[in-house]
């Protein structure tokens, strides 16, 4: 058995007896909160609490708090402004203050994981593709500009950052959510333009998300998320990714879970070179695969192990909670939120917001 792969969602606001019990056994990485685990801050702080006491080594806690409608914590904080908001405003500076209120904000809540910021080049601005809102342009130098900026402070306060979804979910025209997006892009046409912010960044980037995206060009039988010609070829070897946390997108989602059964996507996604597989939702079938884990030969794992012991040792503890320190934080969100106007976007119809 393998668990330490596997990074996991939990079912509700509080760690249920049989959670902890299988979490105490399988001993993941760590764990992915939603917007059905948060119901308040010092709720919320109490459940990353309980979860770091699970193990002796800190966990992963992490969570997508992208700002805009891609923010857990919208029932109980205010929200900060979104890419798009930011990049419509064109003020990297204010940029920087909402990676500065993000890194504070997770922080107090306990986590030590963002997975943000979104590199995806905003090919389609109009497509439900899961990413209306999301993006910091079409531009790789805006992206970069803003991105970076953000992500920076948001470092600097502690939380260490993923940048998603590698190579180009932008490029897709589906919802990965609901089935597998396919785009015709080589290798050639990804480095013109759309990897351009994750090379850029590279420095100070901590982790990479996979998309959920197929590239027949590129590999004709797997998506980018449980490829070895892109996750190990493409982003380890051709650009240099070896030494960061490389992990899937949700493993739960339209696009893989349609098309993989009996964890033979948790499988395959370690094949491919990720460090960690995520398993958001059905969390049942955790117990499966680590066992399906723990059959994979040493050589395909190592590496993995030691990135994710080398991922462990940069993680930051929370800072000291109090209900007056919550307040003022909300406050300063808000103050940003009226300097940074969420430009009109049309209804996005992807439950990547709801979740």
């Amino acid at each position: 058995m393998n668990g330490q792969l596997l990074l996991l969602g939990i079912r509700g606001p509080e760690l249920a007896p049989d959670e902890a019990a299988l979490f105490r056994k399988l001993k993941p990485a760590g764990y992915i909160l939603f917007g059905r685990n948060i119901t308040s801050a010092a709720q919320t702080r109490k459940l990353t609490d309980d979860l770091r006491d699970l193990s002796y080594e800190d966990p992963i806690l992490a969570i997508d708090q992208e700002g805009g409608r891609v923010t857990r914590t919208k029932e109980i904080a205010p929200v900060i402004p979104s890419a798009n908001a930011f990049a419509a405003k064109g003020d990297v500076n204010l940029s920087a203050r909402g990676g500065v209120l993000t890194g504070d904000q997770l922080r107090l809540l306990g986590f030590n994981l963002d997975f943000a910021p979104v590199l995806d080049l905003d090919y389609h601005p109009g497509v439900q593709n899961a990413l209306r809102g999301r993006c910091w342009g079409r531009d790789p130098q805006k992206v970069i500009d803003h991105a970076g900026s953000w992500n920076r402070w948001m470092r600097k306060r502690g939380i260490l950052s993923c940048a998603k979804h590698f190579p180009a979910c932008g490029r897709a025209l589906s919802d990965p959510h609901f089935d597998l997006p396919v785009s015709d892009a080589t290798i050639p046409d990804l480095l013109k333009e759309d990897v351009i912010p994750y090379t850029a960044l590279m420095p100070e980037l901590d982790g990479v998300m996979l998309a959920h995206v197929l590239f027949p060009a590129i590999d004709p039988d797997r998506p980018a998320s449980l490829s070895r010609r892109i996750v190990t070829g493409f982003l380890r070897e051709q650009l240099g990714f070896d030494k960061h946390l490389v992990l899937t997108d949700d493993l739960d989602m339209g696009a893989i879970a349609d098309r993989y059964h009996y964890n033979s996507d948790v499988v395959a996604a370690i094949e491919a070179g990720n460090d960690l597989a995520m398993i958001c939702h059905k969390t049942e079938r955790a117990e499966a695969a680590a066992i399906e884990l723990g059959k994979l030969p040493g050589r395909i794992t190592e590496d993995a192990e030691k990135r994710i012991a080398r991922f462990r040792k940069k993680l930051q503890g929370p800072l000291k909670w109090s209900e007056a320190a919550w307040e003022k934080l909300c406050g300063e969100i808000a103050e940003l939120a009226e300097k940074v106007p969420e430009p009109g976007i049309a209804a996005a119809g992807s439950p990547v917001a709801d979740y």
